[in-house]
């Protein structure tokens, strides 16, 4: 087979498989609500292999009956791919759902090309991704963790038998064995490192809660706009392009909103469908940020053909991961984004629809942004109420807490005293009594 160690992505010519099969749990598949069509499902794993530079010079849909347990498609079908393959000078063979060592090997050794599956893929994307530390280490232990349900005995490398004294190994202690053990403990040294970077974040938020700022957290389909909007409304520089999984680590910045307060805006990892288990629970500590936010807002394509079943996708991982149950405070803001690329009488039609935690934008041409932060702007201040303060004329501190807590609805000055009426939660306005002494 090719060695890709030398070679670019973009030589690597690429066929890419989508296997439509009767009974998709057979595959080890989820399935969404509403059944994605299947070419949607073709185009996304093409988008997929496109986001690391892959030249994709073949994509296929493949109809099976059912799965053949050590080779995955039937004799049939393998022999068909295999002429495509060769005649295409292909080297790289993606198949869009999870196979077994076994069947990866043997399809390999078919095809005489390198096969990896949709978990290998985003793996490979997630690496290319990674810009931080913990970043870093998050895919480290994915890959790891991936690697290690790769160790089948049928490997021919892993059957060797291995002597040694000792008390590790010993005497006759098979490859695989050794092998497993030191991804295990590989693995578990991630996992310590992991642990303290979250012990850090941890520390983060508890600061973040002692100024206090809200976090608004972005999440959505991956593509959906995110880093774009995030962008637009902090005027920040963070990648966004228009690729599946563009971002990986989490990002935030200080953003002020219409009334003056000030909020924590956290752009995070894209969501996709049939996305493994231990891929989320390798990737969870990108979602703190939204675990701990004081309001969600869901980035959603509106004017994908899949928008829907994409919606569904993420409310299914937010629930499966516990964050939409304790979001009974604020709740969770559609937004309805990229509709610069629908026709006016479709944007006429949805704007019509009467939903106050739903709004329409164009995170690209800045359309519907301003209405976003009044909406947040509000939300946010629901559990406020007005409170009257009276201030030392020398105290700007304290007036400027104020400014930038709550929301000065008047203020009068005479020669001793500035006295202001402000919107402001409870919990800020017994910060502002401890912090200023004035109880």
């Amino acid at each position: 087979m090719t060695d890709f160690s030398e070679l670019k992505n973009a030589d690597i010519a690429t066929i890419v498989l989508h296997p439509n099969i009767a009974n998709r749990k057979e595959a080890g598949e989820t399935k969404s609500l509403n059944e994605r069509p299947v070419a949607s499902e073709l185009q996304e794993i093409v988008g997929l292999a496109s986001a690391i530079d892959l030249r994709v010079d073949l994509s296929e849909i493949i109809n099976l009956s059912k799965v053949n347990t050590a080779n995955f498609f039937g004799s049939g079908t393998r022999e068909k791919l295999k002429s495509l393959i060769e005649v295409g000078s292909i080297t790289l063979a993606v198949v869009n759902t999870q196979l077994s060592a076994i069947q990866q090997r043997n399809l390999e050794r078919f095809w005489q090309c390198k096969v990896i599956d949709r978990t290998g893929l985003i793996i490979e994307i997630f690496g290319a991704r990674a810009r931080t530390h913990e970043g870093g280490l998050q895919v480290e232990l994915a890959a790891l963790s991936f690697q290690r349900s790769r160790l089948v005995r049928s490997w021919t490398h892993l059957e060797r038998q291995r002597g040694g004294g000792g008390f590790l190994g010993g005497p006759g202690e098979r490859q695989i064995e050794l092998d497993r053990r030191q991804l295990d403990n590989a693995i578990i040294q991630l996992q310590k490192q992991l642990k303290k970077v979250r012990n850090t974040r941890q520390l983060h938020r508890n600061a973040r809660k002692r100024v206090p700022y809200p976090i608004v957290a972005l999440v959505g389909y991956t593509n959906a706009g995110k880093s774009t909007l995030f962008n637009k409304l902090s005027g920040a520089n963070v990648m966004s392009q228009d690729m599946l999984f563009a971002t990986l680590d989490p990002t935030m910045r200080q953003i002020a909103l219409p009334s003056g307060k000030t909020i924590i805006l956290s752009d995070t990892v894209g969501f996709i469908s049939n996305l493994p288990t231990h891929l989320i629970e390798a990737f969870k500590s990108t979602l703190e940020e939204v675990q701990s936010a004081d309001l969600i807002l869901h980035v959603r394509d509106i004017s994908h053909a899949d928008s829907n079943t994409q919606r569904t996708d993420v409310l299914s991982v937010l629930s499966d991961l516990d964050i939409t149950t304790h979001k009974e405070r604020f709740g969770l803001i559609e937004v309805l984004n990229k509709i610069d690329l629908l026709e006016d009488k479709c944007i006429s039609s949805m704007l019509s629809e009467n939903d106050q935690k739903n709004v329409k934008i164009s995170a690209i041409t800045g359309r519907g942004c301003t209405e976003l932060l009044k909406m947040i702007d509000n939300i946010l201040s629901q559990n406020e109420r007005i409170h009257l303060f009276e201030v030392s004329l020398s105290d700007g501190a304290a007036v400027a807490w104020l400014h930038n807590k709550g929301t000065v609805k008047s203020i009068k000055t005479d020669d001793s005293k500035t006295s202001l009426e402000v919107a402001l939660s409870e919990e800020n306005a017994n910060r502002f009594f401890k912090k200023f002494n004035m109880y």
